[in-house]
């Protein structure tokens, strides 16, 4: 097939065929006597997912990338690019959100007072930049490379992870999921919470940054949806979840980060959506006893965040630093 046939059949341009056999992710042979081009189905495939990845909004070195992986790993790792793209994307419309609100509140300011002070126009963008800053999200505890052994730690590591089966069960004693209700888990790991609700009649769902975890929760429970993702940008759109929950994780996220993931939480969360939350926290009495405190969030602090933001919360003490809270919209 000449060109001219593969850009009326796929509807695009000859330039843009062109520009991708010039960036190498196609190669068509070429006719020995005129050096015409000629694409076979195999070039007609590539040239397909080529556009479909562009239309996800996926760089040129990304798809070549993918196409690379493809070949050797097959879909499953098309469906890791489509997947990191799809979080890209959710983190830029968060984002984008975010800007917006800003404008709006430029915008009753000048409405209210007739005018909009440089002082007041550069604290609203300072503000903003600051959030856009902490939405920055990196892995910085390798948890890709723990994934495989992350069930084994959690038996073994007595002091991270103490009292862990009670904390996951008081979660689902809380929550308590009607049948067929969804929710989400944040953090999700290998699935050890999504798989308790799932097991009380929940539709689960699982949101986590690392693709390998993901991957071991796909293979413990294959018929539930993992996204890529984080508590900052959560990948899916509002009022979506009767309920989220979140085990052994909240604790990574700095103080700000934490407001901006209770925001979140609650934007994919349906009206009267609850929130439920195990993790390691410091109680105001025990902090002398704690030697690295400054990691872990004040069970006061994320008591005031939620009852700041609309809810009515109770919370148990498991241990010196476990800590189970319940939050439930007021209105």
């Amino acid at each position: 097939m000449k060109i001219k046939e593969v850009a009326d059949r796929l509807k695009i341009s000859q330039r843009a065929i062109r520009f991708y056999e010039d960036k190498g992710l196609i190669t068509p042979s070429k006719q020995d006597d005129n050096q015409y081009r000629m694409f076979d189905e195999e070039d007609i495939w590539r040239l397909q997912t080529i556009i479909a990845l562009r239309e996800s909004g996926m760089a040129v070195s990304d798809i070549r990338a993918a196409l690379s992986d493809i070949e050797a790993q097959g879909n499953s790792q098309l469906r890791y690019f489509l997947e990191l793209q799809r979080s890209v994307m959710f983190s830029k419309w968060v984002e984008m959100k975010q800007i917006i609100e800003t404008t709006d509140e430029m915008i009753e300011t000048l409405k209210e007072n007739h005018v909009l002070p440089l002082d007041d126009i550069y604290t609203l963008a300072e503000g903003s930049r600051r959030l856009r800053e902490q939405r920055a999200w990196q892995d910085k505890w390798g948890f890709d490379s723990l994934a495989s052994v992350h069930d084994q730690l959690v038996k073994e590591d007595k002091q991270k992870y103490r009292d862990y089966d009670e904390a996951l069960r008081l979660i689902v004693k809380w929550v308590s999921p009607i049948f067929g209700e969804r929710g989400l888990d944040i953090g999700t790991g290998t699935g050890n919470l999504l798989g308790r609700l799932i097991n009380e009649g929940a539709v689960m769902a699982g949101v986590d940054q690392s693709n390998e975890m993901l991957k071991e929760c796909q293979r413990k429970f294959s018929e539930i949806e993992t996204k890529l993702g984080n508590f900052l940008a959560l990948p899916y759109l509002d009022g979506k979840f009767d309920f989220v929950v979140s085990s052994f994780a909240l604790h990574h996220l700095t103080r700000v980060q934490t407001l901006m993931a209770i925001q979140e939480m609650r934007r994919v969360l349906k009206t009267h959506g609850r929130i439920c939350i195990a993790d390691l926290m410091i109680d105001r009495e025990e902090c002398a006893v704690c030697e690295d405190d400054e990691e872990y969030i004040p069970l006061y602090e994320l008591v005031n965040l939620f009852e700041n933001n609309g809810y009515i919360t109770k919370h148990l003490k498991i241990n010196e630093l476990l800590h189970v809270v319940l939050a439930v919209p007021i209105r």
